[in-house]
């Protein structure tokens, strides 16, 4: 058994009562044979092209060697260091799969200039660049693309020599990037990016950043069986059941590492759900915690807890409450399980775990305020250095940094979350993480903190097509680091700029409220936003 599922109290429950259904209805095999039928006549015309992960292990091997030559290939001309430029999909997967090797990798998942500028200036001499994007669009993604091209030209490096790209056949950037002279790997294009992990999209940067992924494709192989057979042990059907059928709907999940070796796979399996069962105002929000995390003792009735671990025979002794839903198994295995949980969670559901349709509503904002270049919304009041706006006034109406947050939460109700959404270089300010605890514990409800713009490839699905029960936090920084996009007519701090602004106003459109506070000094802001959070 290389994945297991252990279930109790209301979990056990509703696994004992759904699980039949679905081994007699042969989902398990027929999400394995492809059958796009499951998820009804409105979703099948997507699920048709989008359940190429299932057979993503064969499909992968032949990688296995092409990557190995050309990391043998960089070595060999002293590159040593990988940097990949992705969103969402494209650089989650990768990025659980290093930290949990202890593989260097830099992921660079931002458009803060800040960051941007670290991640060239860090070694450029000894650095290849995986520019990895499905539709090869991806504005995050291109100006990345075209910020490395300029620096490599810069130092007399050919960019050809330098730039590996991953995207779908046919995509503007495949022939883009073929043109230009640039080693190409594609992948299976009937693969939506969150399902992406053990295709070229996950395996390839994880390769050359020298991690063997021969052994990961061959984690995910030994559990194959387990998933595609129509049995109650399957761990695939117990735990789409135990997270998206416990009555009354608990719609929040908690994800807990405790006492794993894998490293980083909430965000991942974040991403996954969040994306895939956030739509037609239902699904399911996932919230990783840590082992102290403030909703662990709080436990809110609407928060389900699944807690990440490595011996499964050791289950008995990580089972703090019951009702919680415990997960062993092995990296490349988690990943598949995880695939196939989410998409018959989704058949449960009655939802399209395959589409993504209010991802576009903040791209659109973001791109119509850079053509516009409007100017920019005063500020309510400024407090400690903190400028302080709203998306309706009566949340500024006490004048103060906690009187605003303190508004802001009495607008949760019973099955509300907060979402923490920073829009910063996270290489200067790390500690912002920390802020999750402290909101949590101060407004009593599950919390989910996401660095931006990345979150907007990830959960920034649910917070528009989910249940309208959140409140959102936004933390923006005023620096004087900009840095310009070749070939754009707007720089990466607009963009960040923008995409802040034009997540807000969708937001804001939706009637969900909005808190944005721009800090001007990171050091002394910081401090003065932990304590209104207080």
């Amino acid at each position: 058994m290389t994945v297991s599922v252990h279930v109790s109290g209301a979990a056990k429950a509703a696994v004992d009562e759904l699980v039949p259904a679905l081994v007699a209805g042969l989902v398990a095999s027929r999400v394995t044979a492809g059958d796009p039928s499951l998820w009804g006549p409105d979703a099948e015309e997507e699920a048709s092209v989008r359940l190429g992960w299932v057979e993503a292990v064969s499909v992968s091997r032949p990688l296995v060697a092409e990557v190995a030559a050309l990391r043998s290939d960089l070595r060999a001309r002293g590159v040593d260091r990988i940097v990949l430029a992705g969103m969402g999909g494209s650089s989650l997967a990768p990025e659980v799969i290093a930290r949990t090797s202890g593989a260097p990798l830099t992921v660079l998942d931002s458009t803060a200039p800040a960051q941007v500028l670290a991640a060239i200036d860090d070694g450029l001499q000894r650095t290849a660049l995986v520019v990895s994007s499905k539709s090869g669009s991806t504005v995050e993604t291109d100006s990345q693309r075209r910020a490395f091209e300029a620096a490599f030209r810069d130092i007399g490096i050919d960019p050809a020599e330098r730039i590996v790209v991953v995207t779908d056949p046919g995509s503007p950037l495949d022939s883009a990037a073929r043109d230009a002279g640039y080693r190409v790997f594609n992948a299976d294009p009937n693969v939506g990016g969150r399902y992406s992990a053990l295709t070229a999209f996950g395996l390839v940067p994880a390769g050359l950043a020298g991690i063997d992924i021969d052994e990961l494709l061959d984690e995910a192989e030994a559990s194959s069986l387990q998933l595609a057979v129509d049995s109650a042990e399957n761990p695939a059907l117990r735990l789409a059941a135990a997270i998206a059928g416990v009555p009354p709907r608990r719609d929040k999940l908690g994800l807990v590492s405790d006492g794993t070796h894998i490293e980083g796979l909430p965000d991942w399996i974040e991403q996954l759900i969040a994306e895939s069962t956030g739509k037609a105002g239902t699904g399911i929000l996932p919230v990783p915690l840590l082992p102290v995390s403030p909703e662990l003792e709080s436990r809110p009735a609407d928060l389900q807890i699944v807690r990440l671990v490595d011996d499964a025979d050791e289950f008995h002794l990580r089972e703090r409450h019951p009702g919680e839903i415990l997960v062993s198994g092995t990296l490349g295995a988690q990943f598949l399980l995880w695939e196939y949980a989410t998409a018959i969670a989704g058949h449960l559901l009655g939802i399209n775990p395959f589409d993504q349709p209010d991802v576009e509503a903040a791209k659109s904002a973001a791109r119509g305020l850079l053509e516009q270049r409007p100017q920019p919304v005063p500020a309510v009041f400024t407090q400690d250095g903190i400028e302080v706006r709203v998306s309706e006034p009566a949340l500024a109406a006490s004048g103060t940094l906690a009187g605003v947050l303190d508004e802001l939460w009495s607008r949760l109700g019973d099955d509300g979350y907060v979402a923490i959404h920073a829009y910063v270089n996270r290489l200067d300010m790390p500690q912002l993480a920390g802020l999750r605890e402290m909101v949590a514990a101060d407004s009593g409800r599950p919390t989910t903190f996401g660095w931006g713009p990345r979150f907007l490839h990830s959960t920034g699905q649910y917070h528009k097509g989910g249940p309208a029960q959140g409140v959102f936090l936004q933390i923006l920084e005023r620096t004087e680091v900009d840095l310009e996009i070749p070939g754009r007519p707007f720089t990466f701090g607009q963009l960040i700029e923008a995409q802040a602004a034009g997540d807000a106003a969708v937001l804001a459109g939706l009637g969900r409220p909005v808190v944005t506070l721009t800090i001007t000094d990171a050091a002394d802001d910081v401090l003065s936003l932990f304590e209104a959070a207080q």
